[in-house]
């Protein structure tokens, strides 16, 4: 029997707690356990934790410690076979768990996802809409949920082969990320970059895995529920004015972390310098840097890990088990 741990990054997320652990704790697969790493505490969540769900095992490093770092800590110390992350407003099908591990019957899977559907929390009800079956990328460093905003009609259910998947409700085999893992510069295990803190983390992820030559899955049949509710997303011209919107509805810290971590993103795991990723980039530097400025504070940290993310590109140019090719054949 495959032993699971799950684990959820905790931010600030108390509202969620009483809907979402009840989900992760009922699995119908027996060998779990369910790890809360308190990353944010303003509103008591730790508390509730404790009180309402003892049986979960409460870390609390005492600061921010974001969401890479957060979940490498316990991977490095576990010696769970697999590891179920659980986004902290994601609420898990009883065999979520079970229907995922099935697709890791195949040795040279090393990470797969579950159909997520978007949920609205205030009505407690499943919006019928996808949220994620897994990332696509693009030449562009595009990097975007699969079928999100669309109704799940099933469309994507036969399409199990992926690049990369979200980090909202992946699995992940202890061995992939033993593979694929590196060091950072005060020599601990580092299997999500701890130079992205949070933000596009889990898409660097999936391209080192497979880049590194294993698979990466959808499980269809594997459902969770995510709160992460928005618009739907617009066509033609309108998209470039439903971005802007979207942008000043972001904090600054998210602009800056999606800033530089896409671009991080694109240096480490592609085999060749895209024109479609400088083209991108024309736009959005342009407006960055007209309607967008105060995003530019991340320079100073961006040039500071630059050198870091350089030597990561080379050595895992250097590691890659698959083609230039192959690589190609999965882009959009």
């Amino acid at each position: 029997m495959s032993k699971v741990t799950l684990i959820q990054v905790v931010w600030n997320s108390k509202k969620y707690i009483e809907k979402v652990f009840p989900a992760a704790l009922n699995q119908t697969h027996p060998d779990t356990e369910f790890v809360a790493v308190i990353a944010g505490n303003e509103d008591g969540g730790k508390e509730l934790i404790q009180e309402k769900f003892p049986q979960v095992k409460v870390i609390d490093p005492g600061y921010n410690i974001g969401f890479a770092r957060g979940h490498n800590e316990y991977f490095a110390q576990s010696d769970s076979e697999f590891f179920q992350l659980v986004n902290p407003d994601l609420i898990l099908e009883p065999n979520y768990v079970e229907e995922m591990l099935k697709a890791f019957e195949d040795p040279e899977v090393g990470a797969a996802t579950g159909k997520l559907i978007k949920y609205d929390f205030d009505q407690m009800k499943s919006l019928e809409i996808i949220d994620t079956t897994g990332v696509i990328y693009s030449r562009s460093g595009r990097g975007r949920d699969r079928g999100q905003y669309e109704k799940d009609n099933g469309q994507y259910d036969s399409k199990t082969d992926l690049i990369a998947v979200s980090g909202a409700g992946p699995m992940y085999r202890k061995s992939a990320l033993e593979a694929v893992k590196s060091q950072t510069p005060d020599r601990r295990d580092e299997y999500f970059d701890e130079d992205f803190h949070s933000y596009w983390e889990d898409v660097d992820l999936g391209l080192r895995m497979f880049n590194a030559g294993f698979k990466i899955k959808f499980v269809p049949k594997a459902v969770g529920y995510h709160g992460r509710v928005a618009a739907s997303s617009p066509g033609g011209y309108k998209k470039v004015f439903a971005f802007i919107d979207h942008h000043k509805k972001i904090s600054e810290r998210v602009r800056k972390l999606n800033y530089k971590n896409h671009i991080f993103l694109f240096i480490k795991n592609t085999p060749k310098w895209y024109w479609q990723f400088f083209a991108r980039e024309l736009f959005y530097q342009t407006y960055v840097l007209f309607l967008e400025t105060s995003t530019l504070k991340v320079l100073p940290e961006m040039f500071k890990q630059l050198p870091r993310i350089w030597q990561k590109r080379k050595a895992l140019q250097k590691q890659k088990k698959i083609s230039t090719k192959a690589f190609e054949n999965m882009l959009i």
